[in-house]
């Protein structure tokens, strides 16, 4: 077991009796101590004990006085001493260790091994850390969608222990929430078929719960509710024994359409369109003014602190890319004031979280006179604001730093889970630099807000470390540092490699975020959610080879990046083929088609290979996954078609978020996007033979129903990884490094 404290081992054999009844005594009131001050002892051992379980006797935890999140290290008789505040802080310190020391990265994979030395490293001297910044959110609602509808406990005990160990302390806990609906919904009245058909599918309840759609893949198995009731139930206890307090959601006034049934003088109305969504899927709305608000806000949050308790602190997102009923000012702060003060009536200490996304997203008509007035009507540090997509575009500079209300500057980072390379670390550390110091002292925090988990796990660590740095963060050395630990070991190459990527390749932020490789083909120069990459892709090229001369082959997050490396520079010359067959077309060169034809399909079935090696790539696991949700037959197919649509065709036949969520993943690659370009390939084959021009709409209709078609079958695809990912990168790097057209991509 872990020592909470070493001095007892050297004590004397005289008086050893004495001296042993005075120490547990000391033991017992420190421990409820450390109890008392946030300080979970059980927790932290079993932290430590999962992620290094042969050095619990080695590692001793103290508790730390301090008004601020603090971390303490020493080196003490052989055993390393972790002091903090807090059971957050000492996770933190535990991985400040980890990281500097033992040259490891634990991932937030629960496939990922956690590889550590066989001897714990010593220090030298003090290590103290502390950070002035007291919010440290993580989540978006969109990763509850595009991540982790299908996990399971497993997954979600990796996922915390990873927010610990980056000092995350305010993590958006919304799994479960249906089951304390159901219950509200039950109590006013209606039905069990109305409100399970009120719900979404699975991987679509973000946006229901956003109040974007309503009934779209419905009705929610009871199956569902249940078993993530008992989820949530292990997730916010876990949370809540590593410092966390997990954000809970409040009711924001979005109500089934049949309510109205039951109540037809509320003031209901639809919120309109969201994602081209057909009328019957539109969400309805409460009016905050009307005196039901208040009752359901009451029965929900009653029902949930029932099942789940409370930390106070309680998401809502009125409007969130709808349409308010009344831009007026005046109405916008009733609202805001209302729904505030209907959380108060339950809860006194309630601290409302709002997404600044709306003010990003439709800015046109959040002018500053409506959002001062929604912001200023709520008492000055009971809401918090998450600057959602900061690294972009920084809201607290056009909004006087949210007039006065607590704010999180906050970076996003990925859409729609995609897999791309993605960030800009010197533009990161420089808006925190800057927020740091000019952004007034009702700054609180930092967060990470990202829609899913995806390819860059290196600049969400950056930004949470960056919480607990006084000073501007020397960037080339973190770059080495995490090269290191990625790798497992110094190496000149690796680190080159990484400085190379971060300095030339990592230049864009998230919004350019498809490749062309996920996009449904046309002969017109723009695709749908991709962009033109803006570095030379012999740069990634370079990195690639550099990568590939370490020594250490078995470190799993080392060949992740080796593989996700050489996945990027892949799709990316994917660009150069595909503009050589556009030209080839239209020159109407029909050898030149073909050949250029064998070249592309090749390309992508060498992708596939490749990111088939990594158990977070693969399509047939994100399948299994969901179907062991299902206890039947009949559930299990429900959930993995659930699966199936938002990757591909996100809603229905043909809706305009179609491809949203691309992602290369093997089986999606081979099976759909292959399948895809077979089909523009041989349309454009087939019109140059015949000397007419291609039917670009006669394709997309046919596309469309093989996109429709593809959601509806149930194939299955490997859900373990098979191939040696550095085998296969190194044939692919050969392979490539050889074609002529590589250095094609240009600034």
């Amino acid at each position: 077991m872990i020592k909470v404290n070493s001095s007892y081992n050297n004590l004397n054999h005289k008086g050893m009796n004495v001296a042993r009844n005075f120490f547990f005594i000391c033991i017992m009131f420190i421990s409820n101590t450390c109890q008392a001050n946030g300080v979970d002892n059980v927790a932290v051992k079993g932290l430590i004990a999962r992620i290094a379980p042969a050095w619990s006797n080695d590692i001793v935890i103290e508790n730390l006085h301090s008004d601020k999140d603090v971390f303490e290290l020493n080196w003490i008789n052989g055993r390393l001493v972790i002091k903090g505040n807090n059971s957050n802080s000492m996770a933190v310190g535990f991985n400040y260790y980890l990281k500097y020391y033992c040259r490891t990265d634990v991932t937030w994979y629960s496939a990922d091994k956690i590889e550590l030395p066989l001897k714990m490293p010593e220090l030298n001297g003090t290590i103290r850390r502390k950070t002035n910044y007291a919010d440290r959110f993580f989540l978006n609602y969109c990763t509850y969608g595009y991540s982790m509808p299908w996990w399971s406990w497993n997954d979600w005990e990796r996922l915390i222990d990873w927010m610990a160990l980056n000092g995350v302390n305010m993590p958006l806990a919304i799994t479960g929430q249906e089951a304390v609906w159901y219950n509200v919904w039950r109590k006013l009245g209606l039905s069990d078929k109305q409100i399970r058909s009120y719900f979404t599918g699975p991987a679509y309840l973000p946006w229901h719960r956003m109040a974007n759609i309503d009934g779209w893949d419905s009705p929610l198995p009871q199956s569902w509710i249940t078993g993530q009731l008992n989820l949530q139930k292990k997730i916010i206890a876990r949370e809540r024994s590593l410092g966390m307090k997990p954000v809970l959601p409040a009711f924001a006034g979005h109500v089934p359409e049949a309510l109205k049934s039951k109540f037809p003088d509320a003031k209901i109305t639809s919120l309109g369109q969201w994602g081209d969504f057909p009328e019957k899927y539109h969400s309805s709305f409460l009016d905050p003014l009307d005196p039901l608000f208040k009752k359901i806000q009451r029965l929900f949050l009653k029902e949930q602190t029932r099942l789940f308790g409370t930390d106070h602190i309680y998401g809502a997102d009125p409007f969130n890319e709808v349409t308010p009923p009344s831009w007026e000012p005046s109405y916008l702060a009733t609202v805001s004031r209302t729904i505030y003060h209907s959380m108060t009536e339950v809860d006194s200490s309630a601290i409302w979280l709002q997404m600044g996304w709306i003010f990003y997203y439709n800015r046109k008509n959040w002018t500053d006179l409506r959002i001062d007035s929604f912001l200023t009507a709520i008492p000055r540090g009971k809401m918090i604001l998450l600057d959602y997509f900061a690294e972009k575009k920084e809201v607290w500079k056009q909004t006087n730093s949210f007039y006065g209300q607590p704010y999180l500057w906050c970076y996003l980072g990925n859409f729609g889970g995609n897999t791309m390379l993605a960030g800009n670390l010197s533009e990161v550390e420089s808006r925190m630099d800057d927020a740091f110091k000019n952004g007034g002292s009702n700054l609180s925090g930092v967060g990470c807000t990202l829609e899913g988990l995806d390819m860059n796990p290196g600049v969400y660590e950056y930004v949470l470390e960056k919480a607990w740095n006084d000073t501007p963060t020397d960037i080339n050395k973190w770059i080495r540092n995490w090269a290191i630990r990625r790798c497992g070991e110094a190496n000149k190459n690796v680190e080159k490699a990484w400085e190379l990527l971060f300095s030339k390749i990592y230049i864009s932020p998230a919004d350019n975020h498809s490749s062309l490789i996920t996009t449904r083909p046309t002969l017109k120069k723009k695709a749908r959610w991709f962009s033109n990459i803006n570095y030379n892709n012999s740069d990634l090229l370079e990195a690639w080879r550099l990568m590939l001369t370490s020594r250490n082959q078995k470190r799993a997050t080392y060949r992740f990046d080796i593989v996700n490396i050489g996945r990027q520079f892949l799709e990316n010359y994917f660009i150069n083929l595909k503009a050589e067959f556009i030209t080839d077309y239209e020159h109407k060169d029909l050898q030149a088609l073909v050949s250029d034809s064998i070249r592309m399909i090749d390309l992508i079935n060498d992708l596939d290979k490749l990111v088939a090696t990594q158990p977070s790539l693969l399509l047939g696991k994100w399948l299994k996954d969901a179907g062991n949700m299902g206890k039947n037959k009949s559930e299990q197919l429900y959930f993995r078609k659930d699966a199936r649509n938002i990757l591909t065709t996100w809603g229905g036949q043909g809706q305009s978020l179609n491809d949203y969520a691309n992602r290369s993943w093997s089986g999606l690659l081979k099976d759909f996007y292959a399948t895809r370009w077979k089909m523009f390939i041989n349309g454009v084959i087939t019109a140059v033979k015949a000397n007419i021009p291609f039917d670009e709409k006669a394709f997309q209709a046919e596309v469309t129903a093989f996109e429709w078609q593809w959601v509806q079958d149930d194939k299955s695809f490997a859900d373990e990884p098979w191939g040696d990912a550095i085998k296969i990168s190194e044939e692919l790097f050969k392979k490539y490094n050889d074609k002529p057209e590589k250095n094609i991509i240009k600034k």
